[in-house]
């Protein structure tokens, strides 16, 4: 007889406020020794697997607009404040639902309800909480979960801003560093969004911090003693360099004589991989038209330990555009004169 009355399948809204409500409850009583707090983690658990479901879709069918966006609605409903207690409660989860819930949140990020982003509008009014997932990179059980959803929370331009323009951004030259590889390939993938999503907001960052922010980028990063964030790291310059929105930066960048000899540097590294991600960069200080004198003179006084590293220099595979950068920076090297002092 049990089986002829099975309840009725929960709303996605019931869905999201019977996940409010074990939140609340595990947010309230996590260090108590309440008897049914196991079988209400598992609970909220499968809840938390039934969002995503709904969201994502499964293998026999594709996610319902309807449904995903009355699940959005009811989630950022106002003053419940659902992501603020999923955020806190992520350490309490087990692994499968701490999964399960970063990519509920970072979904519910593109999820548009009558044509609007309404995780925008939550985040915009509670930017707090990038506090707390950006220092999510210091706990190694968090660190994924929390990176992931940040790079989803800074699809919104105002909540990118709010970082770059946070005492975050010094941090970020820490983890990039963590001797823990999948944590520091976090940082940096978070840490190349925020440099390369929202072009006009990244002009005006760079513009306004460039001294600081280009004097920790070099030490940390480019000087770094690790492979993997030496190379990482010039890759990231040229990709902010490369960008046109960022033109003034560059033609700043390229006439200080300081970052030049990192960049010579960098083109003497053993690896073949940083040689050819710092000829990217380096070929924008041969390429200007305005170099200053101090730029001339390093260029003259390398100029045949220059050409012959170029002699040999090129990618694995055959590429055209490398080739025809490589003819026209060594053109460009050997034309060059030291500048003649004017007379007194």
């Amino acid at each position: 007889m049990k089986g002829l009355f099975k309840s009725k399948p929960k709303t996605p809204a019931e869905l999201v406020r019977a996940t409010r409500e074990l939140l609340v409850y595990v947010d309230l009583h996590w260090n108590s020794h309440e008897p049914k707090r196991a079988e209400k983690m598992a609970e909220l658990s499968k809840l938390i697997r039934e969002l995503k479901l709904i969201l994502y879709g499964s293998s026999e069918s594709e996610p319902i607009a309807e449904a995903c966006a009355q699940l959005t609605s009811e989630f950022f409903k106002e003053n419940t404040n659902t992501l603020r207690l999923l955020i806190n409660c992520l350490p309490k989860l087990d692994l499968e639902a701490k999964k399960d819930a970063t990519q509920v949140v970072a979904n519910l990020q593109r999820q548009q309800v009558h044509s609007r982003l309404i995780a925008s509008d939550y985040l915009e009014a509670n930017k707090d909480l990038m506090d707390i997932l950006i220092a999510g990179y210091d706990h190694v059980d968090l660190a994924l979960h929390y990176g992931h959803m940040l790079r989803e929370c800074i699809r919104h331009q105002s909540i990118a801003r709010y970082v770059l323009e946070s005492e975050h951004m010094k941090e970020f030259f820490r983890y990039i560093q963590l001797d823990h590889f999948e944590i520091s390939s976090d940082a940096l993938a978070t840490f190349k969004e925020l440099l390369t999503r929202h072009k006009s907001t990244v002009a005006e960052y760079l513009s306004k911090n460039y001294d600081w922010f280009f004097a920790d980028f070099n030490s940390n990063l480019l000087q770094s003693s690790s492979y993997f964030t030496r190379r990482q790291g010039v890759k990231l310059l040229g990709d902010i360099l490369l960008d046109r929105s960022n033109s003034a930066t560059m033609m700043k960048y390229v006439t200080s004589k300081d970052n030049l000899m990192i960049l010579m540097n960098l083109l003497r590294d053993d690896s073949r991989g940083i040689k050819l991600e710092a000829f990217q960069v380096f070929k924008l200080f041969v390429a200007n038209q305005n170099k200053p004198p101090e730029i001339i003179g390093i260029l003259v006084t390398n100029k045949d330990k220059l050409l012959r590293l170029f002699q040999d220099f090129k990618p694995d595979k055959e590429d055209e555009q490398f080739d025809a950068d490589k003819a026209q920076v060594v053109n460009e090297i050997k034309a060059l004169e030291p500048k003649k002092a004017a007379p007194s």
